[in-house]
């Protein structure tokens, strides 16, 4: 029966793999042969590629060089970069992101701050739709002066520096629904106005505003994406007198002469670390007005040792002023160190005073007390012989 068996499938084998070449081959032979022969060709296997969809390994056809070049050249025949998505029909909306990768030094003497960022817009470009296989092409930046960009910039900006090594760090990507997103790296010197009233206890808010240069809001709209400002770790960042608390992001609309733009701002909250000042500062001081009133235990009357400690002192004070004023700006109000250092420096001043009143009086009656107990000569008579 074994036998009957095997005379069948050796039947089958011969209809399903016709082959005058195998026919000498073992039973076992053909049937790895059959197998083999069954499976995709190499031609086949060249077009698809083994893709995971949900842990599953499909087989989906491969993108080659030469499709994706063919779909760019197709894309930029009759673009115009001059003109934005969908000119006199509708503004276009810009969806952005920022992302912080530092913030710091903090200049308070020319009020401004450096922070270093990756800036991310996003919009739609009916003009940029593609049908194909790849939902989304990855581009560098060679891409990017051929297509329309935003004109954003940032209004409260000294400086701007865009990274430009090993390659300009950009970044565009291109889906087939015509979504388009635009990144790069920047490092910006913004201005941050301070109020010093009360230094070195102060908090503020550093703002880092952005909008279009020449497009209105009837043109444009910036709006924030629903993930709109991530920050990386804060070990890093070298904010030195300063603390990060916070940050929070608004939209606004400002109203020119050029017509009405929408205006997105970022506040970065800090907050200003004490621990410096009161190493280099407020120990000193008191230290110094402690340091004056050794003299009230000195002897009135050793009045060199008294009036060199009382000058000593006050000088101390008033150098101990002007350094604190150095890493300051030249405003015209009064800080709160500024009221510490005064407070200080007329108690050292007024230990110099007393001593000095209390000389002058001591002097002026002792002298007093001299001349009263001074005795006095009798007249001298003149006789005549």
């Amino acid at each position: 029966m074994l036998h009957s068996r095997y005379g069948v499938l050796w039947m089958q084998l011969s209809i399903f793999c016709p082959s005058s070449k195998h026919d000498e081959l073992s039973f076992y032979q053909k049937v790895i042969f059959c197998v083999a022969s069954f499976g995709p060709s190499t031609k086949e296997d060249e077009d698809y590629e083994d893709v995971p969809i949900n842990k599953t390994w499909v087989l989906s056809p491969k993108v080659y060089e030469s499709d994706v070049t063919l779909i760019l050249n197709r894309l930029l025949q009759g673009y115009d970069n001059k003109l934005r998505p969908d000119i006199g029909v509708r503004p276009t909306v810009i969806e952005t992101a920022v992302y912080v990768n530092s913030i710091g030094p903090v200049d308070p003497i020319n009020m401004e701050y450096t922070i270093d960022i990756f800036f991310a817009q996003t919009w739609y470009d009916s003009r940029l739709k593609f049908n194909s296989s790849m939902k989304v092409l990855m581009l560098n930046s060679n891409m990017v002066g051929k297509i329309w960009i935003p004109d954003t910039f940032f209004r409260n900006s000294r400086k701007s520096d865009a990274h430009w090594i090993t390659t300009p760090n950009r970044l565009l990507r291109l889906w087939n629904n015509g979504r388009v997103m635009y990144t790069l790296r920047l490092t910006i010197n913004a201005e941050c106005y301070l109020k010093l009233h009360n230094f070195p206890m102060d908090e503020h808010s550093c703002p880092l505003e952005f909008s279009s240069y020449g497009y209105p809001k009837n043109e444009i709209l910036y709006r924030w994406q629903k993930r709109s400002v991530e920050v990386a770790d804060q070990r890093y960042w070298r904010l030195y007198q300063f603390a990060f608390v916070g940050l929070r992001n608004t939209s606004d609309v400002a109203h020119t002469q050029s017509g009405e733009y929408v205006i997105l701002t970022i506040f970065f909250d800090l907050s200003r670390r004490m621990g410096y000042f009161t190493i280099q500062t407020y120990i000193p001081c008191s230290m110094i007005v402690v340091l004056s009133w050794v003299s009230f235990w000195i002897n009135k009357d050793a009045v060199p040792a008294r009036t060199s400690l009382g000058i000593t002192t006050v000088l101390t004070m008033t150098t101990l002023s002007t350094i604190s004023r150095k890493s300051l700006p030249k405003v015209s109000y009064v800080t709160a160190m500024d009221l510490f250092v005064s407070v200080c420096f007329i108690f050292t001043f007024a230990a110099l005073m007393e001593y000095g009143t209390l000389h002058y009086f001591t002097s002026n009656r002792q002298s007093k007390k001299d001349t009263d107990k001074k005795p006095q000569k009798p007249p001298i008579q003149n006789t005549q012989d």
